[in-house]
């Protein structure tokens, strides 16, 4: 029950100040690792192209935005050198966008970094107090917790 000293509505701003605070930790390494100009929205978009690569119009399905939305960060992310478009073996009309070794270099240091990030909370929380925040959240989120889709739930 919510009470005057933790009222309902600091749950959410609690929650995502921690998912602020990781995000900033994670790029302000990125930048002393080489990438400067990566930004939060950047890493959902990377994740949602995949190695596979995907259409500017499937992209924008999977992050919640207008296929012009995902385009003009596809265009961003291609003149910073994380993308790049290339015809479609399969479908000539088709174009499809493709991480190139910048973007996968970006995906893998991410990985590493969020590895770090969660080791330093560990360190200043306990790796038990941890392991049950996480269960805690894995329990109260839905079930699809790494959804690709907030710049658009966001409203970008």
């Amino acid at each position: 029950m919510a009470t005057p000293d933790r009222p309902g509505f600091a749950l959410p701003l609690l929650l995502l100040a921690g998912f602020r605070t990781l995000i900033d930790d994670l790029h302000a390494e990125l930048a002393r690792q080489g990438h400067p100009d990566l930004r939060p929205v950047h890493g959902f978009v990377l994740q949602a192209v995949g190695v596979p690569g995907t259409t500017a119009g499937e992209l924008g399905q999977r992050l919640g935005v207008s296929k012009q939305a995902a385009g003009k960060t596809v265009d961003r992310l291609v003149a910073l050198g994380y993308l790049e478009r290339a015809d479609d073996p399969a479908d000539a009309r088709r174009k499809l966008v493709r991480l190139t070794d910048r973007g996968l270099d970006g995906l893998r240091r991410s990985a590493a970094v969020f590895d770090q990030l969660r080791d330093r909370w560990a360190a200043t929380l306990g790796a038990d107090r941890v392991a049950a925040l996480e269960d805690d959240l894995h329990a109260v989120a839905q079930p699809n917790v790494f959804r690709l889709d907030v710049p658009g739930w966001f409203g970008t």
